[in-house]
C-alpha cells in the first residue's frame, strides 16, 4: 500500500512547491495541487464552524489551547485533502477540464471514516430510537430532549436535519408508517385530558400544550424530580420566583446569553399531580400580560413564535423546535392512538 504523501501544513516549501507547478503552464499536476490546496481551505471552515459551535467554557479552554486546536484542525485539513478527500478537488479538477485520477483501491492515500473507533450513544433515560433512512424533525428533538434530560428551558437542543436518499427510497420510507418512538403515545395518553381541561380556559389547541410538554420534558423522560427522586409533575419547566409559596426543585439548567449558553441552578416549582401542572400553566399564561398573544392561538407556528416572543424560554431555536414537534408525525402518531 502506497501512502499519500504528507504535507506539514506550516511548512512554507508547500506554498513553493505549488507555485514551480504553476510555472509549467497547463501542467496536470498544478491543476491536481491547486485544487487540493482549495479542497484542504473548505474542510478548514467547516472545522472552524464546528468548533464555533461548541460551547468552549471548560476548565482548560485558553487562548494557547485554541491556537494549537486550529493548527491541529488546519493539519488535519491538509491531511485529507491530500488522501481521497470528500471529492471537492476532484471536482474541480473536472471543471477546469482535466481528468481526476482513477479512485484509489479502498484504503490507500485516504483518510478512511470507517476506521474511527465507535461506540454506542448513551441516552438519558432510555434506548436510541431505531435507526431509519428519513428521521423527521420531531424526533430529532426528542432525541435531544433525550440526551439533555433536564435542561431547563427550553433546555433541548436539535438540528433540523432530514436524512436524504434516491427518490425510491423515499417513497418507500413515506409508504410504510413510521413506529413512533417507545413512551412517546404513553406520554400523550398520561397528559392529554388534562391538556384537553387548559386548552378550555385558554383556547389553546390541547395537542399544541402536548407538544411544548414533550418539547420541556423529551416526552416524560427528562421530567424534572425532586431530591428523593419523585416526580416534579412541572411538564413545562416554570420556574418557581419570590411569590410561589408551594414545593419547588433545584437542578443546574442551561440558558442562554447573547445566543451563548451558560450553566445556572434554578429553582422550578413541583406539583401534586400532572392536573395541577397543567392548570398552573394554563394560570400562568392568563394572569401574565406578556402572554396575551399567546392566548387563542390555533397557528403551531403562531403559538410558538409568541411564547419566544415573550420570554418564555431563552433558547433561540425554542419556537422552531416546539413548531416540528407539533406538527411531526410522532405526535400526529401517539394521538392516532
Amino acid at each position: 500500500m502506497v501512502a499519500a504523501t504528507q504535507i506539514n501544513a506550516m511548512d512554507p516549501r508547500a506554498l513553493a512547491d505549488m507555485k514551480r507547478l504553476a510555472r509549467d503552464g497547463n501542467s496536470p499536476e498544478g491543476l491536481r495541487a491547486a485544487a487540493k490546496q482549495f479542497e484542504a481551505l473548505f474542510m478548514q471552515m467547516v472545522l472552524k464552524s464546528m468548533r464555533d459551535a461548541t460551547p468552549s467554557t471548560g476548565m482548560f479552554d485558553s487562548d494557547q489551547t485554541r491556537l494549537f486546536q486550529a493548527l491541529q484542525d488546519q493539519q488535519m485539513a491538509m491531511n485529507m485533502a491530500q488522501g481521497r478527500g470528500v471529492g471537492l478537488a476532484d471536482a474541480i479538477v473536472r471543471q477546469l477540464g482535466g481528468e481526476a485520477p482513477a479512485q484509489a483501491a479502498a484504503g490507500e492515500g485516504s483518510f478512511d471514516v470507517s476506521r474511527i473507533p465507535r461506540r454506542a450513544a448513551i441516552v438519558a433515560g432510555g434506548e436510541l430510537p431505531a435507526a431509519n433512512p428519513a428521521v423527521d424533525a420531531d424526533e430529532l428533538a426528542e432525541f435531544a430532549a433525550r440526551l439533555g434530560a433536564v435542561i431547563g428551558k427550553p433546555r433541548s437542543e436539535t438540528d433540523g436535519l432530514r436524512g436524504a436518499g434516491d427518490a425510491g427510497e423515499a417513497a418507500e420510507v413515506q409508504s410504510s408508517p413510521r413506529p413512533v418512538p417507545e413512551g412517546a403515545r404513553e406520554f400523550v395518553n398520561r397528559v392529554w385530558a388534562h391538556a384537553g381541561e387548559a386548552s378550555r380556559s385558554t383556547g389553546i389547541p390541547a395537542h399544541f400544550m402536548v407538544g411544548q410538554a414533550a418539547l420541556e420534558t423529551g416526552w416524560g423522560r427528562g421530567e424534572l424530580r425532586r431530591a428523593d427522586g419523585s416526580p416534579s409533575y412541572n411538564l413545562f419547566n416554570i420556574k418557581a420566583g419570590p411569590n410561589w409559596k408551594g414545593a419547588v426543585v433545584e437542578v443546574p439548567v442551561t440558558e442562554y446569553a447573547n445566543g451563548r449558553p451558560y450553566t445556572e441552578t434554578a429553582r422550578f416549582r413541583a406539583y401534586g399531580s400532572y392536573a395541577e401542572a397543567f392548570r398552573d400553566y394554563a394560570s400562568l399564561l392568563r394572569g401574565n400580560p406578556r402572554y396575551a398573544e399567546v392566548l387563542g392561538q390555533t397557528d403551531a407556528a403562531g403559538f410558538a413564535r409568541s411564547l419566544q416572543q415573550a420570554g418564555y424560554a431563552s433558547d433561540p431555536m425554542y419556537a422552531d423546535k416546539l413548531t416540528r414537534i407539533i406538527g411531526g408525525a410522532t405526535l400526529r402518531t401517539a394521538l392516532a392512538g
